[in-house]
């Protein structure tokens, strides 16, 4: 019976964690929550013109986690949480552990928080008896078949869904794996478009895109190529008439432009990053109230691995910025960050996350 009861007493406690947001390993609070379903506040007003913040999610590989940062001006950042995790991977994810999170606002304002369902070292931690979910000779490295999808208001109450891409579209066949989620509003669609790689034979790579539910749970049509140009770790951002596509080819970042969101990129193997080592993740934002765009990146050859920065007007030339903290882009409490994303913030909003963190971060 006191087996029974010690049991019980960890399932609740296990419980507790996810529903309060703690990390079950060092019990420090995450400070979000996971509802059942959001409520739009009552008195939300978004409007794209009061924006005046940098928000980043990231990743690392020692927890197999997610976090966020802010700033001001988008040059130094602030991790939110004493660099401790927002977003635990053992709690949110099938294999226990989340990589690639890619975080959007839709035009009702909502944050939509896309991730990578992946624990690379889940044999280590316990989490499994074999080095990947399947075997690597066949599946490949990271093999892995669903994505988490999270939307929010305020980026504290969050809802929560681990989705299985090749459950829900058998028609896929046997795919490797379902990697680097991101979203976009697609406005003729008019809905929110989720893309993402799947591989195939261990070697075949492609972009995909799928249409959300409009409470972002799932995807409810069955996934398509964006492109036959292959490659992975896709980005789309919208700047005026056209659609800018960063992505990645054997460890370095390319570039193709259209007109059409999901269709009519072209192949150009010119590098767009300046590193001489592998790179991935590539993610545009725009400074705001400039006609400036900065181009980040994973520099995930250097040693120790961190995130890269070019700037560009144009998109044919490009002002390397260098990497955090070697250069003009600074974090104050946190290092080796991993395959990021930047998204937009109001003045209030900053000021509400500060104040709901308690962090020391003076909003301008």
């Amino acid at each position: 019976m006191k087996r029974i009861n010690c049991l019980l007493a960890l399932i609740i406690t296990g419980l507790l964690c996810i529903e309060k947001g703690y990390s079950q390993n060092n019990q420090v609070p995450t400070g979000i929550e996971i509802v059942p379903k959001l409520e739009k506040p009552k008195k939300w007003k978004f409007k794209e013109k009061d924006l005046s913040g940098y928000l980043l999610v990231y990743f690392k590989d020692q927890t197999q986690s997610a976090y966020m940062a802010i700033s001001n001006d988008g040059y130094t950042f602030t991790d939110i949480n004493g660099g401790h995790p927002v977003f635990i991977g053992s709690q949110l994810a099938e294999q226990k552990g989340v990589r690639d999170p890619h975080i959007t606002r839709g035009p009702d304002g909502a944050f939509y928080l896309a991730m990578t369902d992946l624990h690379i070292f889940g044999k280590r931690a316990g989490f499994r008896d074999t080095e990947f979910e399947r075997p690597a000779e066949k599946y490949g490295w990271g093999n892995n078949r669903a994505i988490v999808l999270m939307k929010s208001y305020d980026l504290i109450h969050w809802t929560h869904s681990d989705f299985r891409v090749d459950k829900a579209f058998p028609e896929l066949g046997d795919i490797d794996c379902s990697w680097a989620p991101e979203t976009i509003f697609d406005p003729t669609a008019g809905k929110m478009m989720v893309y993402f790689t799947i591989r195939y034979n261990n070697k075949e790579c492609h972009m995909y895109y799928s249409y959300t539910d409009y409470d972002f749970t799932k995807l409810e049509t069955t996934p398509k190529r964006i492109t036959e140009i292959g490659g992975l770790d896709g980005d789309i951002t919208k700047t005026g008439n056209q659609y800018q596509l960063f992505y990645v080819s054997n460890a370095r970042v390319l570039h193709s432009a259209s007109s059409k969101i999901n269709e009519g990129y072209k192949i150009d193997t010119t590098r767009i990053d300046p590193e001489k080592v592998s790179t991935e993740a590539p993610n545009l934002f725009k400074r705001l109230s400039t006609d400036k765009y900065v181009l980040m990146y994973d520099v995930y050859g250097a040693r120790p691995s961190n995130m890269g920065f070019s700037e560009t007007t144009d998109f044919i030339t490009y002002t390397n910025l260098g990497h955090f903290n070697e250069g003009i882009m600074k974090t104050t409490n946190f290092k080796s960050p991993k395959h990021g994303a930047v998204t937009y913030l109001t003045k209030k909003e900053l000021k509400t996350i500060a104040k709901h963190w308690k962090i020391d971060f003076k909003v301008d």
